[in-house]
């Protein structure tokens, strides 16, 4: 595997933006499902990826090179977070500090350090949340925004932006009415005000199970999701999280976004370990949304305020450290029996 090439390259060799076509499954080098039209991809013989059509709308910045065209290796995905563990506890630290420590410390504080009435002590606390994931929210959204972005989804507009994006300003949306409307009693419901995590927690779950089962159901996709266009299979809940945080949050850029598509469709066993990922993260987030509520409105107040805005939190940092040992043994797994699977259906 080389880095991106920023000349012409051979459409056998180089995952460009993929028509329709190019989101279906590949077995022995050809779409195993393919809608023809506009985008009829050329029969190719052996192992090789399905070329497409050479005007397609492509920065060359962002095209790669795939020097192993027969694949005698899983193609590679050219990232890792070894080299990006000190941002990462950066940003995590930070965000740590921003929604979980600050709302409690304010809470406390301004409960039984000062004078004010719970209404104000609940409108300081609330407006004071959230400052380094809104910043993010706007830095990601320039990254995506800004022309000639290197993290753009494939084949979409830049007014597109991304499917993690919209999710994101969804549930802000969400978190903030929930806040909003707790805070404007006199007496605001400190359990209501104890709910927003596992609010996103819940609606995280339910997206991935309802996307799975669709997928599951042979269901086309209705919008856009990512790279995936109108029309195509769907995927696993997680792949298009994955493609997004990765690309633009992780810097993989859209390099990252092409290296994944064409994995999925070359590997059983990526699909398959996505899948189960997907299932893994959707049933933990509404077991946990579920017990959170559950104590949130049986417990002391106090004690539901901090446990509603931590126990989501502990449950997302043991479940992403699972999945990382999950994903290290499955892809050692993958390269192993990469001769027997490779291009399966």
């Amino acid at each position: 595997m080389t880095a991106p090439s920023t000349e012409p390259t051979a459409p056998s060799q180089a995952l460009q933006v993929p028509g329709p076509e190019f989101i279906h499954p590949v077995v022995d080098g050809r779409p195993a499902e393919h809608p023809g039209g506009q985008y009829e991809a050329s029969s190719q013989a052996g192992s090789r990826a399905p070329s497409i059509r050479p005007n397609a709308a492509i920065s060359a910045n962002t095209m790669v090179r795939y020097e192993d065209a027969d694949f005698r290796q899983p193609p590679d995905l050219n990232y890792t977070l070894r080299t990006r563990k000190k941002s990462i506890a950066i940003f995590w630290t930070l965000i740590i500090l921003d929604c979980v420590a600050m709302p409690i410390a304010l809470y406390f504080g301004l409960w039984y350090g000062t004078s004010l009435s719970p209404n104000a002590v609940f409108s300081i606390s609330t407006g004071a949340l959230g400052s380094v994931s809104i910043i993010e929210y706007f830095l990601r959204f320039y990254r995506l925004w800004k022309k000639g972005s290197t993290c753009r989804v494939i084949g979409a507009h830049r007014f597109y932006l991304d499917w993690f994006h919209w999710n994101l300003s969804v549930a802000w949306i969400a978190v903030m009415v929930e806040l909003i409307v707790g805070t404007i009693p006199k007496n605001p419901p400190i359990r209501l005000l104890a709910m927003p995590v596992s609010t996103m927690a819940f609606a995280f779950g339910l997206e991935l199970l309802i996307m799975d089962v669709a997928r599951l159901a042979g269901m086309k996709a209705p919008i856009r999701i990512s790279s995936l266009p109108v029309g195509a299979p769907l995927r696993p809940g997680i792949y298009a999280i994955i493609e997004d945080v990765v690309a633009v949050d992780g810097s993989g850029g859209t390099e990252f976004r092409q290296r994944l598509n064409l994995r999925y469709q070359a590997s059983q066993l990526f699909r398959q370990m996505l899948h189960r990922l997907t299932l893994f993260w959707a049933f933990g987030a509404l077991i946990i949304a579920s017990v959170t509520t559950a104590i949130i409105f049986t417990v002391n107040r106090n004690v539901a305020y901090v446990l509603g805005w931590t126990l989501p939190f502990a449950w997302a940092g043991i479940w992403a450290i699972i999945t990382i040992k999950w994903v290290q043994m499955s892809l050692r797994d993958e390269y192993a029996k990469w001769d027997e699977v490779k291009w399966k259906a």
